[in-house]
């Protein structure tokens, strides 16, 4: 195995890891707060994750136009060889903006949760509430 393929495997595996400890974060999380973090750390993880996926490496850089106005199949058969996918970059850049969206709305929600029940830990919310 080459040191390239040692790398990539090694940003699969910690990316991956990262998602683990979020996912636990919000499961596990003792206040609101935490959980807000832990899910923000998700989403960009898993956004990151989707770059990388659709990375293509190899040993040519990728040239974003084609070299012709009428191209010819061999310049189309190369072209797609060294671009890269851009249906991922274009649902990292929906799913950033959702993220937001989802980010802005449960800090609202929080902010009101602790303006009625002056914690934001979920544990004393539980007993407040029943």
């Amino acid at each position: 195995m080459s040191i390239e393929s040692l790398l990539q495997v090694y940003c699969y595996v910690a990316l991956i890891t990262i998602i683990a400890v979020s996912l636990y974060g919000i499961a596990r999380g003792y206040s609101l707060t935490k959980k807000l973090i832990a899910l923000t750390i998700f989403g960009d993880t898993a956004n990151t994750l989707m770059i990388y996926v659709g990375y293509r490496f190899g040993e040519e850089v990728f040239v974003p136009v084609m070299p012709t106005l009428n191209p010819s199949p061999e310049d189309i058969m190369w072209f797609v060889s060294v671009a890269v996918d851009p249906v991922p970059q274009c649902l990292v850049i929906t799913a950033i903006v959702i993220n937001m969206a989802i980010t802005m709305f449960l800090a609202f929600l929080i902010i009101q949760v602790y303006r009625l029940y002056g914690t934001v830990a979920v544990k004393k919310i539980a007993k407040l509430k029943g």
